[in-house]
């Protein structure tokens, strides 16, 4: 054999050497065992609980906001400038739909309702011009032409009445009230805003006595009868959860669904948001409350639900003491899921085999000692 082929040789069976004491190794710090008298056992008020394989699912609990989905909730603005008159309601009052809120001051709507009556009187003089001058060709006294034109002049004026009805519409006057000033021919000198759907006010953001401009906003209702969760998750696990997932509120009977997940990470907080309806009985919560929701962690192959209480950890690895025939053996899990008091791991574990949940501060300090001897 040439040196070439004795140096690589040599240094294929370094690395082997090398790989198989870094296995053995590892796998004798995963399995550390320690001799730990019975005595001893119930001096230091050790417990142990049999492992058993889970396939239901625990419930990880995380903060959200209760909060009014933005196509229920109604901004009232001011339709023009003026003068805030009279808040016809109050800070959290239950209002219905077509229920007054708020009467405006406007010296802009003396102008469109001038414009309308204007119309009003040239659209009846039309309209009286049209059927004489219908009458007299019936009755052969004057030619078509006339009543062609007079037919266009109505036309017109019509549509110049309709136009001053819309603006007066959008100056928030109602179908009513425009009716009124148009039959009395009386000028109204002020509006009055209603609701457009039945909620709750939540929000007054003006006084009497306040001046506005026009599309001010006003007051805000919301329906509370449908409610959304905003659900803060560590972006980590932020995938845990599929739209549809059934979402809890622990204390209370109120159940939410996931509709969806944002796309951004909070800057602040590193959070994701996922935003969840509740489904029923969304009385007993109230938007802007912050409540914990809890939602379920799924069971996976090969994994075990033990309580917090039984997981130690050197580093970052953690460990579950495991009950030998003379003391405990430590053993390194991964830590799939947390949930409260209970936590999902996987490892070389087996259904049966006992585990210390309690007095494992004691264990962990002999189960050092024991590796340090090693």
């Amino acid at each position: 054999m040439n040196k070439r082929n004795l140096r690589s040789s040599l240094c294929t069976c370094a690395m082997a050497v090398a790989c198989t004491f870094a296995v053995s190794a590892q796998a004798a710090e995963q399995t550390v065992k320690f001799i730990v008298p019975n005595k001893q056992i119930q001096a230091l008020g050790i417990q142990t609980a049999p492992l058993q394989s889970q396939t239901a699912s625990i419930l990880a609990r995380y903060p959200a906001q209760v909060i009014v989905p933005p196509k229920a909730e109604q901004v009232v603005s001011s339709p023009v400038s003026g003068l805030v008159a009279q808040l016809l309601v109050q800070q959290n009052q239950v209002v219905g739909s077509g229920a007054a809120l708020v009467r405006l001051v406007s010296p802009e709507l003396g102008q469109v309702q001038l414009q309308l009556l204007q119309a009003s009187s040239r659209a009846t003089l039309a309209r009286q011009a049209a059927q004489r001058e219908q009458s007299l060709f019936k009755e052969g006294i004057i030619p078509q032409r006339r009543v062609q034109e007079a037919q266009a002049n109505l036309s017109e004026a019509e549509a110049m009445l309709n136009q001053a009805r819309a603006a007066l519409r959008l100056s928030g006057m109602s179908a009513a009230a425009i009716k009124r000033v148009t039959a009395s021919g009386m000028p109204e000198d002020s509006i009055v805003l209603v609701a457009k759907q039945a909620g709750i006010v939540t929000n007054i953001a003006v006084m009497p006595g306040q001046r506005v401009e026009a599309a001010t906003a006003l007051l805000t209702v919301a329906q509370t009868d449908s409610l959304w969760l905003d659900i803060q998750l560590p972006v980590a696990e932020s995938a845990n959860w599929l739209p549809g997932t059934k979402v809890q509120i622990p204390g209370r009977d109120v159940t939410a669904r996931i509709l969806s997940a944002s796309p951004t990470v909070s800057s602040s907080s590193q959070t994701v948001a996922l935003r969840a309806a509740i489904e029923g009985k969304s009385t007993q919560v109230r938007p802007g409350e912050f409540v914990t929701v809890a939602l379920p962690v799924a069971a996976t192959q090969d994994s075990w639900v033990v309580p917090l209480s039984a997981v130690v950890y050197a580093g970052k690895q953690a460990y579950l003491f495991v009950r030998t025939k003379d003391g405990f053996e430590g053993r390194s899990v991964q830590v799939t899921a947390s949930a409260g008091q209970q936590v999902r791991v996987q490892g070389a574990l087996a259904n049966g085999e006992q585990i210390a949940v309690r007095g494992v501060v004691a264990l962990k300090g002999a189960w050092l000692d024991a590796k340090e001897s090693k």
